[in-house]
């Protein structure tokens, strides 16, 4: 789901980047927190950090005596994305598996359907493996499926994955599979 929230980050600014009049210009406030977000990416919390729609304000700086740095509250509207259980999205097949296949969702990159979520769907296998159900209609990579989540998974770390959720999906529901035809671009009525 796509959110708007209103968030409280400190933004550490380096004692070197003072003006000579000792002011920090606004814009590098700005943009180190843009740069923060950029570097954390994601939240348990709150989700994918996708856009901050309005600075709010902008408090004092406080010195830390230990590093030198200035560190100024900042408020801001930011725009964000976590999907729950029991959505429905629309996701592009990256990887098909025996087991299953791998959806792309916007900013998620791990969200699976399992063949057993998938009814009337059988594995195909060959050079370009796929899903094909009883009415021919064909999952295979670049195919753009609408699902319903079954659950999200926050991943601190693991392995090559950092910061991420991940999803487990279904077909089983009115109005769910496939909705586009490889490359097409065109959706299936």
């Amino acid at each position: 789901m796509f959110c708007e929230v209103e968030l409280l980050r400190d933004v550490a600014v380096p004692a070197e980047n003072l003006e000579g009049t000792r002011l920090v210009p606004q814009r590098f406030i700005i943009t180190r927190l843009l740069e923060d977000l950029l570097n954390e990416k994601a939240s348990k919390d709150h989700g994918y950090f996708l856009a901050i729609t309005s600075l709010k304000s902008i408090g004092k700086g406080e010195v830390v005596d230990e590093t030198g740095d200035i560190f100024f509250p900042v408020v801001f509207n930011c725009r964000i994305f976590l999907p729950f259980k029991g959505e429905v999205l629309d996701g592009v097949v990256h990887r098909v598996f025996r087991h299953g296949v791998f959806l792309r969702c916007g900013p998620i990159r791990y969200a699976f359907l399992s063949a057993r979520k998938m009814p009337n769907y059988q594995y195909v296998d060959g050079e370009n493996p796929a899903f094909l159900s009883d009415e021919l209609v064909k999952i295979e990579n670049d195919i753009v499926v609408r699902f319903m989540v079954l659950g999200v998974r926050w991943i601190e770390k693991r392995g090559d994955v950092k910061k991420e959720f991940v999803m487990l999906t279904t077909l089983e529901g009115d109005s769910l599979g496939p909705i586009s035809s490889s490359g097409s671009g065109e959706l299936y009525l």
